[in-house]
């Protein structure tokens, strides 16, 4: 028997799609001028939005939820388009709970994760440990030579400040809103590391203490994922912004030194506040970047997006990044991102 060559990552055919997804009381932050996240109608739907997203994901439509996540101003949940390059290229989807406060209607592996507190309150993520350790078993007993890693968490880009402040990394972030509010989530920031008695940087080379106590519940996992991926020698691409660059942070500062790709949306490296080109030069990640060509395009999917709202989430920049691997005109994803939107967004 002839062994069969070692293939590049663009020969493999396209990976497994894990998404990660949970809850963060941090994410109901509000300043009375403005929520810290955009992701729900409003503070209450923020907990129903990962799991509908997903619902979304695995079955095209939400089942459990009430209603498919929009943000206050209407912008859909950017699993809609994750679902549409799904159609396209059938990508397996493998969801993990890892601390949802309102559980899915789609299937998932629960690793025992609990809702993230509040990270202006004491630890946040008691068991993150336990999450870690979780996650790099799991990604170490997956039978893929690729793997595409996403989440779902509201709130999550204010936790991924924290932790990389806690870490002594670039503090740079994205947001849900077309306008970052970084002011709010500065603040929360210096809350929660005077909470935890952390200073800037004292958590370098200790990644689970950073999120033990500024992290929430996703990002133990993710990083747990990128250790157990990485030592079972599977390519990694970390499908989004600013949150998958903070996991990849604490991968890093874990001891993996494993090549990683960060494949996010032109909208978030288009913002200047976010400062992920930045980032991933500091955490030596292949940045990949892709534009869906939502400009000046009349549809609500896409001309929200092109203002600055929602930019990333559920694994949305990677996958475009995919679809663009494998040959599939943006024509074609914009498309179908019409299709799935007149099918499950009800007014």
């Amino acid at each position: 028997m002839v062994d069969e060559p070692e293939r590049t990552p663009d020969e493999r055919g396209t990976p497994r799609l894990v998404v990660v997804a949970g809850s963060t009381r941090t994410g109901a932050i509000d300043s009375g001028a403005g929520p810290i996240s955009a992701a729900g109608a409003d503070k209450e739907a923020l907990y129903d939005t990962p799991g509908a997203d997903l619902e979304i994901l695995d079955y095209g439509d939400v089942t459990h939820a009430p209603t498919v996540p929009v943000s206050p101003s209407g912008c859909p949940t950017p699993a809609v388009h994750t679902r549409a390059v799904r159609e396209l290229l059938g990508f397996d989807v493998t969801c993990i709970d890892a601390g949802l406060t309102r559980k899915s209607g789609a299937p998932t592996v629960s690793l025992g994760g609990n809702a993230g507190g509040d990270i202006r309150h004491e630890e946040p993520v008691g068991n993150a440990s336990e999450l870690f350790e979780a996650g790099a078993a799991f990604g170490r007993a997956l039978p893929d030579s690729e793997l595409a890693i996403g989440e779902t968490i509201p709130g999550g880009t204010t936790t991924s400040m924290a932790v990389l402040r806690a870490l002594g990394e670039r503090p740079a972030v994205s947001s849900s809103l077309p306008d970052n509010p970084l002011g709010l989530k500065r603040r929360v920031v210096e809350e929660a590391l005077a909470s935890s008695g952390l200073e800037p940087g004292s958590a370098a080379g200790t990644p689970i203490e950073a999120v033990r106590a500024v992290g929430d519940p996703v990002l133990a996992t993710v990083a747990g994922l990128i250790v157990g991926a990485t030592d079972a020698g599977i390519s990694v691409t970390l499908a989004g912004g600013t949150q998958l660059a903070t996991a990849a942070a604490l991968a890093r500062h874990a001891g993996v030194e494993a090549p990683l790709t960060l494949a996010t949306t032109a909208f978030v490296a288009d913002d200047e506040s976010a400062g992920v080109e930045a980032l991933a030069v500091d955490l030596d990640l292949d940045l990949r970047v892709t534009d869906p060509g939502f400009s000046n395009r009349d549809h609500p999917a896409m001309a929200a997006y092109a203002a600055g709202e929602a930019k990333e989430g559920v694994g949305m920049g990677g996958v475009l990044w995919l679809a663009k691997r494998d040959g599939i005109a943006m024509k074609a994803v914009r498309k179908r991102i019409e299709a799935v939107y007149s099918r499950i967004v009800r007014p």
